[in-house]
């Protein structure tokens, strides 16, 4: 299978969520929001579970433009089909522009002669 990924802007972080299954393991889950730039459904909700995964969000914001790389399953229950999109890493993308153009800036001005 070829590698998914999504672009797009976090807007929404939910609460860590405490789970436990019938047999009483106990494990975290984290569902997040990314905005496409597709006309139709642009907005895409994955889930992050396990403390390992959840670490992945916490250095992003609500406003910052990522890159999303995930799996997609699903399972049946009496006949139904039921979808998951997990997440497994989050890349920034350029969120400061105008940072990187001081920056370039910057290092012009160093480069100079003078």
């Amino acid at each position: 299978m070829n590698t998914l990924s999504l672009q797009g802007i976090l807007i929404k972080k939910n609460s860590i969520e405490n789970i436990e299954n019938k047999e009483g393991k106990k494990w975290k889950k984290q569902t997040f929001v990314i905005q496409t730039n597709s006309e139709y459904n642009n907005q895409i909700c994955f889930q992050l579970f396990g403390e390992e995964k959840i670490t992945i969000l916490e250095s992003h914001k609500e406003g910052d433009k990522i890159e999303v790389f995930f799996n997609i399953s699903s399972k049946e229950y009496n006949n139904r089909y039921y979808h998951n999109i997990d997440a497994w890493r989050i890349n920034p993308i350029n969120n400061n522009e105008k940072e990187d153009q001081l920056n370039d800036l910057n290092t012009q001005n160093n480069n100079l002669p003078f």
